[in-house]
């Protein structure tokens, strides 16, 4: 515990020169009431730190107080303590619980309005890798959006090669790739904006202190806004209100008429990922998402 204490004390110190603190982690509680999150992870997982990390620093950057705030991140340094090459950060601590209808509609207003507002001037991406569950995103910068999907799902079928039973699902996934998205994809006329990239009810809350939403758990990248909204109407769990106070906001991108079977592209993302981490029945919804926009586009 001394050794783990020492990383977080000189930063904790930075923020409050007067305080004493109490760890019980991942929590440090300060002499003058404040809580903070203390995060410290494995020299194999630096990456996956980096990652949240980062992600949450962009979030906080667009939208102050929707995500927990980070203090400072990094790999634990010098040659005698025992954490050397350790990832680390400090955020701040937030006491979350469910989302209500209230708190979900103030969240899609705030997505549309103020995390979707901020925008990349390198295009579409991430300056690091990030994590969507367990799921490496490499990232990189694309000048399209449509490269930048493309690149996303290819990184997903390289992950079910090899794996039995995937034949099928990896074949229509390159035609979904060399039809469906240039299809769906290059006509849109939009901006790269930053999205958390993992958006489900379990990283999604409100903070029980101010009755905001909140946010976590990031996978975020610049891209589509659209596809923003794609894991939390596979599995639910968000208000619906959230969707129809989000699009009072930001209307849905042109062609409208095609905003459901893009839902359904950006959505495979999420089938196809969940394919990799778990197998089981995900592969088939992945296939029949497929075979949906496959049947649609033309020839």
């Amino acid at each position: 515990m001394p050794d783990i204490a020492n990383i977080f004390l000189r930063h904790l110190h930075n923020i409050e020169p007067d305080a004493q603190f109490t760890f019980s982690l991942p929590v440090v509680t300060s002499s003058t009431g404040n809580k903070y999150y203390a995060k410290l992870g494995n020299v194999t997982n630096s990456d996956q730190y980096i990652g949240e990390a980062e992600s949450l620093k962009a979030i906080h950057a667009a939208a102050p107080g929707l995500a927990p705030r980070v203090f400072v991140s990094g790999v634990v340094g010098g040659d005698s303590n025992e954490a050397v090459g350790r990832p680390y950060f400090l955020s701040e601590y937030k006491d979350i619980g469910s989302l209500s209808v209230k708190s979900a509609e103030l969240l899609g207003e705030r997505m549309a309005t103020e995390l979707h507002a901020l925008k990349s001037n390198k295009g579409y991406g991430f300056d690091v890798p990030t994590y969507c569950g367990a799921t490496r995103q490499e990232n990189g910068w694309f000048e399209s959006w449509e490269e930048c999907y493309s690149s996303m799902i290819e990184s997903l079928l390289l992950k079910l090669k090899g794996r039995r039973g995937s034949t099928e699902l990896i074949a229509k996934g390159e035609e979904v790739r060399s039809r469906v998205i240039p299809w769906l994809l290059r006509p849109l006329v939009i901006e790269p904006v930053l999205l958390h990239g993992d958006l489900w009810s379990g990283n999604t809350g409100v903070d029980s202190i101010n009755g905001q939403p909140v946010i976590f758990d990031p996978s975020s990248y610049f891209g589509h806004s659209e596809a923003d909204l794609a894991i939390a109407r596979i599995f639910g769990g968000i208000p619906s209100i959230f969707f129809s106070s989000y699009h009072k906001h930001m209307p849905k991108s042109e062609p409208v008429e095609q905003y459901d079977l893009r839902a359904d592209l950006y959505e495979l993302y999420h089938y196809l990922n969940h394919t990799v981490l778990f197998g089981g029945g995900y592969a088939s919804s992945a296939l029949g998402k497929m075979n949906r926009l496959l049947s649609d586009c033309p020839l």
